[in-house]
């Protein structure tokens, strides 16, 4: 209508008639826009509420409504007068940091070549939190490190790392994680350097580091969802026996049903680097 009147020079009276559209109706206005809007409270009832809680959507401001003040509105109404009134709050989905990988993929074809490792979490009785740190070797799928703290820092990481490689005899020539904080950390890619390379999965891929998502599967469902810990010491007596069996007990089909530690003492495989500079 307006473009008509406009562009064309049209008077209403004319621009109605092109259109069908009664002359009544078009000089109408929305109800939100006259004096007579019986929503105006409400209305300005939300814009109040989103000003004092900018973090805030349609369904916390309708149970303020209807729980707090005591109204019976409708919470599709609420949500209708919410978006009329432009007060969405845009959801922020910051970008994951992916760690920069020091040599390029690396596959475990013999032991000390690639240890994967990885975190888990769980919680005591009293609902305080217990981290699992956990290291494989993915060619003989021993399992190599036994950490269970209520918080894992990079530096006890770093720590702990050390021991490993030292009872080991060295360190492995790449170490496969994820991108967690603590995997990209300062500490310990400075632990690290000139000494091991690092291999980071794509965030969000967790297929790319499959044999420590294994592991982390059986002891999920075979220690941690069967156990219920009522201190951290319980907690690390029992994973470390289940990381023992893990090493000593349990047959691995692809290793021809030796155990880890059994395949380990047996195994004369050499690494035979493909395109890589790692060694």
């Amino acid at each position: 209508m307006d473009m008509l009147k406009q562009v064309k020079s049209m008077s209403e009276r004319l621009a109605c008639k092109v259109v069908g559209l009664h002359r009544s109706t078009y000089r109408r206005l929305p109800t939100a826009q006259t004096p007579h809007d019986p929503d105006a409270g409400l209305r300005a009832w939300l814009r109040s509420y989103s000003t004092k809680h900018p973090g805030h959507g349609f369904r916390r401001a309708w149970a303020a409504l209807r729980f707090d003040e005591g109204s019976e509105v409708n919470k599709k109404k609420v949500h209708r007068l919410w978006r009329e009134e432009g007060l969405q709050v845009r959801e922020n989905s910051p970008r994951k940091r992916a760690g920069c990988s020091s040599v390029p993929p690396v596959d475990a074809d013999a032991p000390k070549v690639v240890w994967a490792l990885d975190f888990q979490f769980d919680s005591t009785v009293d609902g305080r939190a217990v981290k699992i740190a956990s290291m494989i070797d993915e060619h003989t799928r021993e399992s190599l490190l036994h950490l269970v703290e209520r918080s894992i820092t990079a530096e006890k990481l770093v720590t702990e790392l050390e021991k490993v490689f030292t009872a080991r005899g060295g360190p492995p020539k790449v170490l496969r994680m994820d991108n967690g904080p603590v995997m990209i950390s300062h500490a310990l890619q400075q632990f690290c350097a000139d000494r091991v390379g690092i291999s980071y999965i794509p965030p969000g891929t967790p297929w790319n580091n499959g044999f420590i998502e294994s592991f982390n599967r059986r002891l999920r469902t075979e220690c941690l969802n069967r156990n219920h810990w009522t201190s951290l010491l319980e907690a690390r007596v029992v994973i470390g026996d289940f990381k023992t069996e893990h090493n000593h007990r349990h047959r691995h089909s692809a290793l021809g049903y030796l155990t880890p530690a059994e395949y380990a003492a047996r195994c004369g495989h050499l690494h035979h680097p493909v395109t890589c500079d790692i060694n």
